[in-house]
């Protein structure tokens, strides 16, 4: 099959693709579950028999991408003891899992005997068991909290269902007949698909069909392997957190350390997480699946972000994490918070790059998937609810234009960001308040990040429990190239018409909920692109006039003056230039030959020792957080230490950060306070 046409290559690309989408329309179609049919949160893709992606859709990335590890998983166990009608059912993070909501369905496709291909098919179901409804809690401190752990079993075997391995899955989950209605749209996907990869056979002939699966993953290797060839040889460095929090009473943020080295060399790369925080009993852990998989979203949605989507792409991209940190996690720590390393990884990849390809890089997304979720028994109905809300952030800016604002990140497909009120209300004792961007959200820059989503739902009777599992509540999106951070994750309690925190930001687990009970929701924006005192003027007044920013923030962030709704330009320019003279620098001194991180609890932070005077410059307090900021790339993010003995207008750095911000001992470097807004 060396001489295939290309025509026929293009035409047997295509109708594999097809195959997923009339999968995801029959999902569409028959799944009970708001989370599936109308918010999305499931994925479908087509494997070869050795397990690798031929084709997907429009599917979400973070469901197709770990499925490999998972196909694997299963082949492993069941080597050559696989038959036609056989259904593999799935959801073990430790297998190749993403986290036990993500209930995974595998369909071997034989022909003449021989296993050909794999439909799968990858759903959110809202509840899988475990401690608080929906099944993901803030406050989890190993898996069998976050529900019913499932390794690969043979839920039908040659066509028969296990009506015993059925019945204890269903006995661990809430909302039973949802469960079975998601379970039987997974199985009417892949039997479609057996039906429509059987025409194409039919049609093509097998080697045909086969051919040009090789042929079509080997052209997405070529590209790739071109794209990362433009790239400088070289190591790229950042470092980020996730965010933890010690004992009550104090509940002190202990900040758990993420490292990345990427290396470069010719047409190959390397993302190295070696030094990684240790994974912890809390819901800050993924698995090496989401890790690997978080990496090649981002290389493939910044270098070849047109092409469809397969395993060729993966070929020239290693990956190190070690067993048994924050990003490969091992039991029994809790493994649901893969939506918050997988957009962590994401960041420091971002950061990274910025150095490597600023013109193809954005600033960081919005951090989190925001995992909210609402449950109980409706005291009308009588029947379990359980609502999962995921408000979408903004995303980063980039060279060419602002960052979009609540909309789907790369990590997401097409996946609804903003869920219809209308259902939510007839299908729960719910009511949407109200709904709206969050002013001032999105990062400051010469392109601003995307604003971040404020929505209040109300308990309208009965009794219910809130949970929230999230990240980026303490540290917020960066910005790249000058770009200032965006606003973090919030939720709280409204009361007394005011928003009352949780005692552990972006972490709750199963908190009580009476009727009229209200909880706001505020997603993360998305990081500016360059240095806000050089975007133009008429887009920063555009956007006060679309409410994107404030009059007050126009001025602090921008420099714009705007009076009545136009522009003061004589005001605005000595407005700019005095603020650019107002940046405070420091010179470089070091490297340093101790450590400039500190240990807490399990945690680990940066640290930065100023000078009293050069703290009071900044306008920062002991123990805040700053920004490190170089001519390029994305700052270093540090925790103010306030020490006499420190030299005016100088800042020790160690060997890493000279590494992350690419700069030399003696060179001056900006120093500025964390931004944080005021959101309306």
């Amino acid at each position: 099959m060396n001489n295939l046409d290309p025509i026929t290559l293009e035409v047997v690309t295509e109708g594999l693709i097809s195959v997923v989408r009339e999968m995801r329309a029959t999902v569409f179609l028959t799944a009970r579950s708001v989370a599936i049919y109308e918010a999305r949160d499931f994925s479908c893709g087509l494997f070869d028999a050795k397990g690798q992606v031929v084709a997907q859709s429009e599917d979400i990335g973070s469901h197709v991408v770990p499925l490999p590890w998972s196909v694997e998983s299963s082949l492993k166990l069941f080597g050559d003891d696989l038959s036609p009608g056989d259904v593999i059912v799935m959801n073990d993070p430790y297998l190749g899992g993403t986290h036990l909501n993500d209930v995974t369905l595998i369909y071997p496709v034989f022909h003449e005997g021989k296993l050909v291909f794999f439909p799968a098919v990858r759903e959110h179901w809202a509840d899988v068991g475990g401690s608080v409804p929906g099944s993901m809690s803030g406050s989890a401190s190993e898996i069998y909290q976050e529900g019913i752990r499932i390794p690969p079993v043979k839920l039908l075997e040659k066509g028969k269902i296990n009506e015993a391995a059925m019945e204890i899955l269903l006995s661990n989950m809430r909302v039973r007949d949802e469960r079975i209605g998601d379970f039987n749209s997974g199985l009417a996907a892949c039997r479609t698909a057996e039906r429509r990869l059987r025409e194409l056979i039919k049609r093509y002939d097998i080697d045909v069909l086969l051919a040009g699966v090789q042929r079509n993953l080997e052209r997405s290797e070529t590209r790739m392997r071109a794209q990362i060839a433009k790239l400088p040889d070289g190591e790229y460095f950042y470092e980020d957190y996730l965010e933890t929090f010690g004992p009550a009473p104090e509940y002190r943020l202990e900040p758990l350390l993420l490292p990345l080295r990427l290396t470069v060399e010719g047409d190959e790369l390397t993302a190295d997480f070696t030094g990684a925080a240790e994974q912890a009993p809390a819901p800050v852990n993924s698995t090496l699946a989401v890790t690997a998989a978080s990496v090649f979203i981002t290389l493939k949605s910044v270098f070849d972000p047109t092409q469809a989507l397969n395993h060729g792409s993966f070929r020239p991209v290693s990956i190190i994490a070690p067993k048994g940190t924050i990003v490969n996690v091992t039991h029994p720590a809790p493994a649901g918070s893969h939506g918050e390393i997988r957009k962590r990884v994401i960041a420091t990849m971002l950061g990274a790059l910025s150095h490597a390809c600023p013109e193809l890089s954005s600033a960081d997304i919005h951090r989190t998937s925001f995992h909210n979720l609402i449950g109980g028994v409706d005291s009308v109905t009588g029947k379990e609810f359980v609502h999962y809300e995921w408000s979408s952030g903004g995303n980063g800016a980039f060279l060419e234009a602002d960052g979009p604002s609540s909309m789907a990140a790369i990590d997401w497909g097409d996946l609804r960001t903003v869920q219809s009120a209308e259902v939510m209300e007839t299908r729960y004792p719910l009511r949407v308040q109200w709904t709206r961007q969050a002013m001032n959200s999105g990062g400051a820059g010469h392109t601003r990040g995307g604003l971040g989503t404020r929505r209040a739902l109300q308990l309208t009777h009965g009794q219910a429990q809130y949970s929230l599992l999230s990240d980026g509540a303490v540290v917020p999106p960066f910005g790249i190239l000058g770009g200032e951070s965006a606003a973090p994750v919030g939720s709280y309690i409204h009361e007394d018409g005011k928003d009352r925190p949780f005692p552990t930001p972006g972490k709750v687990g199963g908190h009580p909920m009476q009727e009229g009970d209200i909880i706001v929701l505020q997603s993360a924006g998305g990081g500016g692109y360059g240095d806000p005192l050089t975007r133009d003027p008429e887009a920063v007044l555009e956007d006060v006039v679309e409410g994107y920013v404030s009059v007050e923030q126009a001025k602090e962030s921008y420099g714009v003056i705007v009076h009545n709704g136009h522009i003061d330009h004589d005001a605005t320019l000595h407005q700019r230039g005095q603020q650019l003279d107002q940046r405070h620098t420091v010179r470089l001194a070091g490297p340093a030959t101790g450590s400039l991180y500190e240990d807490i609890g399990r945690g680990r932070k940066r640290v930065a020792c100023l000078h009293p005077d050069d703290a009071a410059a900044i306008n920062v307090a002991h123990d805040q957080m700053m920004e490190l900021v170089g001519s390029n790339g994305a700052p270093i993010r540090a925790w103010v230490r306030i020490e006499s003995t420190a030299r005016v207008g100088h800042l020790e750095l160690d060997a890493r950060g000279y590494e992350i911000l690419r700069v030399a001992p003696d060179q001056e470097i900006q120093i500025r306070p964390l931004f944080r807004p005021q959101l309306s």
